[in-house]
């Protein structure tokens, strides 16, 4: 008798994995194909996914200060200064001081930074929705929700913990 055919890292139906490293595991491999796609995209203009990433919490959240917008991400203060250098180095963010607090910097979208994504936007989208067409309005709702329930951190509204 053969064996089941193994997927790349045992995701398969059948997997052997507990439900919980199995969802991990998909969960990384489908962030890493979601960047791979998006940087292709984003290739020819010269940014990655995180950069977009960074403007778009920028946009977002106004004018954070560097480890609010680190925060939005889930990234390192350090990993967020070298997108913010980078994109600074692109003409589509700017550091400023905080007016009420010399001591910090404030992220703010530039003029060529804003025109850029409004530029984008539609034809990202409709990627992002092909993307996701193996869903049904339905399923990508509650995969929504599903997701959105372990991004909550604990002891915040919606979370899922008790």
């Amino acid at each position: 008798m053969s064996q089941p055919e193994q997927t790349l890292f045992d995701l398969g139906p059948g997997s052997d994995l507990t439900p919980a490293v199995r969802a991990f595991r998909l969960a990384l491999v489908l962030g890493r194909r979601m960047q791979y796609l998006m940087d292709d995209r984003l290739r020819a203009d010269g940014l990655t996914t995180q950069q977009a990433a960074l403007l778009t919490a920028v946009r977002a959240l106004g004018t954070p200060a560097l480890t609010e917008a680190a925060a939005a991400l889930g990234t390192t203060h350090q990993n967020a200064a070298q997108l913010v250098a980078a994109l600074e180095r692109k003409g589509m963010l700017r550091v400023e001081p905080d007016p009420a607090d010399k001591r910090r910097r404030r992220l703010v979208p530039t003029e060529s930074g804003a025109r850029y994504w409004s530029e984008r936007d539609s034809g990202d989208e409709a990627a992002v929705a092909e993307w996701f067409a193996a869903l049904t309005p339905d399923e990508l709702d509650r995969w929504c929700t599903l997701t959105g329930k372990i991004l909550t951190p604990p002891g915040r509204p919606g979370s899922h913990s008790p």
